[in-house]
């Protein structure tokens, strides 16, 4: 119970990810505040944290909308009186050819996990500095720094979150407001019993990712022991991004 009586948004806390951290916190005692755009996923969130004894509440949020995260953390602020711990989670993709994606497409995925990753910190950390201070993660992707076709838009968001992540440190740092992201590798949130051998042998630690490998880093991160680390960014890939692949030879 290291974070009991601590108050915690997660953004995108309905499923995936987000909903994994939004349960870990809960677990270790903390109040948190789910927000999410899809209202039923993120109360069924919130009911399940309940039930089992813990604490959430749930936020309609739409990040896109900065009049949503404005709403988000007044309404936080209203009921709880502080802010914490910011867990910057929303992410979408639009996995379609640069020839074809659209400017509105570019920029509805800019706006939903770069944009309000800022505004969400900005807003979130103007509350943190009254109260001493706080703790803030971002999460990014290793495909910040590799890529597959026709990834522009959302590898573009992720390598501006780690960018945002050292400059938002650098920042807030006379404000003890304390900023570091998370790049996950391959994270399987649906049907992990159904992927193959060679899905896990990929990578060094012989599995793929499950999302309780993210919430145990965000709970590292933000244990206020751990506050030297500071702007940077943790990779948590089993490895994937380290390991050399050569061409066979014809």
């Amino acid at each position: 119970m290291q974070f009991e009586g601590k108050i915690v948004i997660v953004t995108g806390a309905a499923q995936g990810i987000g909903k994994c951290v939004a349960e870990t916190f809960a677990q270790e005692g903390a109040t948190v505040i789910a927000a999410d755009i899809n209202a039923q996923l993120g109360k069924g969130t919130v009911d399940q944290i309940n039930a089992n004894g813990n604490n959430a509440i749930f936020i309609h949020t739409d990040v896109a909308n900065p009049t949503d995260i404005e709403l988000l953390i007044k309404r936080t602020i209203d009921q709880f009186g502080r802010i914490d711990i910011l867990i910057n989670n929303t992410g979408i993709g639009c996995w379609k050819s640069p020839y074809d994606l659209s400017v509105e497409e570019w920029d509805t995925v800019i706006n939903t996990n770069l944009r309000s990753s800022f505004l969400c910190a900005r807003e979130a950390a103007k509350t943190m500095r009254l109260n001493g201070g706080g703790s803030i993660v971002n999460i990014a992707s290793t495909r910040a720094f590799m890529s597959e076709p026709n990834s522009e838009a959302y590898a573009a968001t992720k390598g501006g979150i780690v960018a945002l992540t050292h400059a938002l440190a650098a920042s807030f740092a006379p404000d003890h407001i304390q900023v570091n992201c998370i790049s996950p590798g391959w994270i399987e949130t649906r049907e992990y019993d159904q992927l193959r051998d060679i899905d896990h042998t990929q990578h060094f630690s012989q599995r793929v990712g499950k999302p309780e490998d993210i919430a145990r880093a965000c709970l590292f991160l933000t244990n206020p022991a751990n506050n030297f680390i500071n702007g940077t960014n943790l990779t948590i890939d089993g490895g994937m991004t380290k390991k050399m692949i050569y061409e066979p030879e014809p």
